[in-house]
């Protein structure tokens, strides 16, 4: 495919994750304004590369006439929790909304991947609106932790950098790093229910 092919291609995609960012950021300044603390901390998002898709199609071997149907995070959103009880609170956000249709779920979280990877996906069908009309497109939403976001982007690195090739001895070392992060987590959890118990009881 030529430049002006991909990017013809992909432009619903960039509509579509602009549209979504500025949607699930409104959940947050929603919250606030009612003074309700937030369970999303912060949103990004993006379209995959042309390089990262064309790697993947032939990894995956799909068909480039096929690319829309099978290849489900050309659109990408993550959506930032602080703690790990707010990434439901989030899913169950994202489910009674009518603005997208939910096609499958995978909790990384409860069962994370043998890696020590935690994350929750959510593949979608999102109608973006073209001057041609109405368009359904797949996007695969992610919410996950701070401190799972901060693992998973250097394990990412790292596997750029080793082309996913890992030792015995680097994989331990990433499933201990893993541990750690969730052990982080649950004492946050511990400290911010804690705190909020104390405030519902008039302690602070």
């Amino acid at each position: 495919m030529t430049q002006d092919e991909w990017e013809k291609l992909l432009q619903p995609y960039v509509q579509t994750v602009d549209e979504l960012k500025v949607k699930l950021r409104g959940m947050r300044q929603e919250f606030e304004l009612q003074g309700i603390q937030t369970p999303v901390e912060f949103v990004t998002g993006r379209v995959k590369t042309i390089p990262a898709i064309e790697e993947k199609l032939i990894r995956r071997h799909i068909s480039i006439d096929r690319i829309e149907q099978d290849m489900e995070d050309l659109a990408g959103v993550r959506i930032m929790t602080q703690f790990t009880e707010d990434i439901y609170r989030v899913v169950d956000l994202l489910r009674k909304r009518k603005d997208m249709v939910i096609l499958e779920e995978r909790d990384y979280v409860t069962n994370e991947k043998p890696s020590g990877y935690r994350s929750y996906h959510i593949v979608i069908e999102y109608p973006v609106q073209l001057v041609t009309g109405e368009k359904k497109v797949l996007a695969e939403i992610q919410v996950r932790t701070m401190q799972m976001n901060v693992w998973a982007t250097i394990e990412h690195a790292i596997n750029y950098k080793y082309d996913g090739e890992y030792t015995e001895e680097m994989q331990e070392k990433l499933k201990n790093a893993a541990e750690l992060s969730i052990k982080v987590d649950e004492l946050f959890s511990e400290l911010h229910n804690g705190l909020s118990e104390n405030e519902t009881n008039g302690n602070l």
